[in-house]
């Protein structure tokens, strides 16, 4: 008796599941997809308890048939692949056929649809057709999934909390939104709404809405093409930036990818703008010919794979690195005037002469909604000016204004001003800027030769280190270095390249190595040699508490005025702050709106 059977379609179905729908966030991935590539211009998500209780999806798409309907819920049922080499041109977000089925293995379902004339209405339970009837005629279709992972009960007691599950949800809703721009979104959980889009197309409306005013205003504009590839979307200023790279979003052809690489090329791209362990804000879209991506690789098609990966990585290097370059990094620190007259208000009498005219008698205070309003123009109207106005306006080239020094704070912080106000200057972080690149462009082409070491270096390696180094030697010999066995799982370091910074060879070599048992042949000279000037930058900067002259202080801003980027050291921390007048003036209760309380 054969012991090799044909597996039951319902079984393959949950085991499908597995892996398409691994919580409550992939069932609205999947249906939301669905309803872009019908067409949808307008698409509903609406949650109970996170998903858990039910999923409703409602979009007004193209619909389908009563024999479509049915056919949908089948394994590998697709109206998005038909024959073997559109595998290769692949234009939807969906291809597989396995996502309708796969979720309604672990779960009940109503189905209704329709193409604008009679409708149909499909209830399921567990993957079993339980009843098909007619439904109205309102074009589009209304998916709805209940009690998921009812009959899997293993699956359903390792969901984790409601919160966890909702944020997972709202952050797949908050990408497919700066996706698709151009399609009105609706996200709601137990009735509440937590993203509501405009369908305008607007991107930056769209981060707008997803991450507030503030966040939008400090967004940058930005756009490059190469032969293969189109990139544009917004990148953040330096200054906002957050823990975890999820923010960083990249959009494939209108499909939101995660890609390693990509994320590398972008965060790389901040370097010595930002500190190396946060990472900014990124929306960008690529688009390239489907023939040069391949999103089969897992079933959720969040990842991918890129043809001709080096030239989009040096696309979008060069786009972002050049966006920066061109503005001016200060950050301004603001006094929030807006709490701070809310906070008087309602802790502080006000005493106002009724006698004095004011000149502007239009300003009310709303203290009770804790709302001042200032202003004659509504706070919307405000709202959209605001962000017309960051929708990248060009800034000037103005590298560090011309400022003056008068003073040091605990020997660390040296004031200056000018007619715009008062900077705040880190004197450690300026001089290792100033270092950052001066040791830069002396090791920016180094030298091809090689020097032999008057005492050879002895390194003692573990055997698996020993391997490994022997098979990547052909790249040290490459970088000019002489290096022979000695000995059990030991080298000998007999001549180095020229290009060593002096007084750190011994260092430079055992981080070299170290570097290519971790990389192998992808080690580069150059960013090697960044990480070299970065150290010594740092070493042989001006430390807090050391006393500096006003001269040397003076010879130190002149010198940063001539950086590339003077606005922040190495690590990204910034080099300088500034105060304008206005908010020193706020500070010391100066402004006009003070001496009226």
């Amino acid at each position: 008796m054969s012991k090799i059977k044909i597996m039951d379609e319902i079984l393959a179905n949950k085991i499908a599941a597995g892996e398409v729908v691994e919580r409550s966030a992939s069932v609205v991935k999947e249906l939301v997809e669905n309803s872009i590539d019908a067409g949808s211009t307008e698409i509903k998500v609406e949650v109970i308890d996170a998903g858990t209780k039910e999923v409703k999806v409602t979009d007004n798409g193209v619909g389908m048939e009563k024999e479509d309907a049915l056919l949908a819920f089948s394994r590998h049922a697709t109206s998005k692949l038909l024959k073997e080499e559109d595998l290769y041109h692949i234009a939807t977000l969906g291809f597989r056929g396995e996502a309708l089925p796969s979720i309604a293995s672990v779960s009940e379902i109503t189905l209704k649809t329709s193409t604008g004339e009679i409708g149909t209405v499909v209830e399921l339970s567990g993957g079993h057709v339980t009843s098909v009837t007619c439904g109205d005629a309102r074009k589009g279709t209304i998916l709805s999934v209940r009690n998921l992972f009812y009959n899997t009960p293993a699956r359903l007691k390792h969901i984790k909390s409601l919160q966890s599950e909702l944020a997972v949800m709202t952050d797949y809703m908050n990408k497919i939104a700066l996706s698709h721009p151009m399609i009105k979104f609706t996200f709601s959980n137990n009735s509440h709404i937590i993203l509501k889009t405009d369908g305008s197309g607007d991107i930056l409306k769209t981060i707008h809405n997803i991450y507030g005013l503030e966040i939008t205003k400090k967004m940058l504009f930005v756009e490059g093409e190469n032969d293969d590839y189109t990139v544009e979307g917004y990148i953040s200023l330096p200054e906002v930036h957050r823990s975890t790279r999820n923010h960083m979003v990249t959009l494939v052809n209108g499909r939101v990818v995660r890609n390693m690489e990509l994320n590398r090329v972008i965060n790389d791209a901040y370097h010595s703008y930002k500190p190396d362990n946060r990472y900014p804000i990124v929306v960008l879209n690529i688009e390239a010919d489907p023939s040069l991506i391949d999103v089969n690789i897992h079933p959720t098609k969040m990842d991918i794979k890129f043809s001709k990966i080096d030239q989009l990585s040096n696309l979008i290097t060069e786009m972002i690195r050049t966006k920066l370059s061109k503005r001016t990094l200060i950050p301004h620190i603001k006094v929030d005037e807006e709490k701070e007259k809310v906070e008087r208000l309602k802790y502080e009498p006000v005493k106002l002469d009724f006698d004095t005219p004011v000149s502007e008698p239009d300003t009310t205070y709303q203290v009770n909604d804790e709302l001042v309003s200032t202003s004659k123009e509504s706070e919307e109207k405000e709202e959209e000016n605001d962000l017309i106005f960051t929708e990248d306006v060009e800034e000037k080239k103005e590298r560090l204004p011309m400022i003056y020094p008068v003073g040091v704070v605990h020997g660390t912080y040296v004031i200056c001003q000018n007619e715009l106000g008062m900077y705040m200057m880190d004197q450690h972080a300026a001089k290792e800027r100033v270092n950052y690149e001066k040791f830069k462009r002396e090791m920016g082409a180094p030298n091809q030769s090689a020097i032999a070491m008057l005492i050879p270096l002895t390194i003692e390696l573990s055997n698996q280190e020993f391997m490994l180094l022997k098979q990547d030697m052909e790249v040290l010999e490459r970088l000019k270095f002489k290096i022979e066995e000695f000995g059990v799982n030991s080298i000998i370091v007999k001549a180095h390249p020229t290009w060593l910074p002096n007084g750190y060879e011994e260092q430079a070599i055992r981080k070299i190595i170290e570097i290519v048992l971790q990389i192998g042949d992808k080690f580069s000279i150059e960013k090697f040699n960044e990480r070299v000037a970065t150290m010594m930058s740092c070493k042989l900067a001006i430390k807090a508490n050391d006393y500096v002259s006003m001269e040397e202080l003076e010879q130190l801003i002149a010198d940063l005025r001539n950086c590339d980027n003077p606005f922040h050291c190495p690590h990204g921390r910034p080099t300088i702050i500034f105060y304008s007048n206005y908010d020193l003036e706020k500070l010391f209760k100066r402004s006009g709106f003070d001496q009226l309380v």
